[in-house]
């Protein structure tokens, strides 16, 4: 029997894989929410399918998603990455990757780690919705308005309250599988 899922991914391979394994699993490694919000920024105004297809060559661009190494990006690093056919070369995005590394080191100062500060706007545990068709599922919320607002207090860039709800979805920190789908009770 076929497993239903989400509706926005069925169809692509890709997709269907992402959607399966990661997309909504509660995430508190640093090194991944890292990861997650650096595609999310540079998703914004793109597809996410775009952004997958190209994340291996980010992966390799930005040295693993190291934001200690990315924090310290010089201007001749800056400019080869605006070379680099594989990845978005964005310079407002590429530019905002190392701020944004910069800002996540001194948040994860503050709170001992991003983390702690990202999941503590939870309450440490997911936001469990109920919606049946993945279209109703917002692309904005209060709390990602809150969020956002506080990231880009804080110094981050590309962060407005869809990319920050979009991100809120991947990392787990809202479960919007569908209702039917076979990840809904998973994650």
């Amino acid at each position: 029997m076929e497993k239903h899922r989400c509706g926005w991914c069925v169809g692509d391979p890709l997709y269907e894989e992402y959607h399966d394994l990661e997309w909504g699993v509660p995430v508190k490694d640093d090194a991944t929410l890292f990861e997650f919000l650096i595609l999310e920024t540079f998703q914004a105004g793109l597809s996410w399918i775009t952004i997958l297809r190209k994340r291996e060559n980010f992966r390799q661009a930005l040295d693993d998603f190291d934001y200690r190494k990315i924090a310290n990006y010089n201007e001749d690093k800056i400019a080869e990455l605006l070379q680099n056919p594989g990845i978005i070369r964005n310079k407002l995005k590429v530019r905002a990757t190392v701020s944004n590394a910069q800002a996540f080191m001194e948040a994860q100062k503050e709170f001992g780690s991003f983390s702690d500060y990202i999941w503590d706007f939870v309450d440490g545990k997911p936001i469990k919705n109920t919606w049946k068709n993945y279209k109703d599922a917002p692309a904005t919320t209060t709390l990602s308005d809150v969020i956002s607002k506080d990231l880009k207090k804080r110094g981050f860039k590309f962060v407005g309250s869809t990319v920050i709800y979009a991100h809120m979805q991947a990392t787990g920190m809202v479960n919007d599988h569908e209702i039917t789908c076979f990840r809904y009770h998973e994650v």
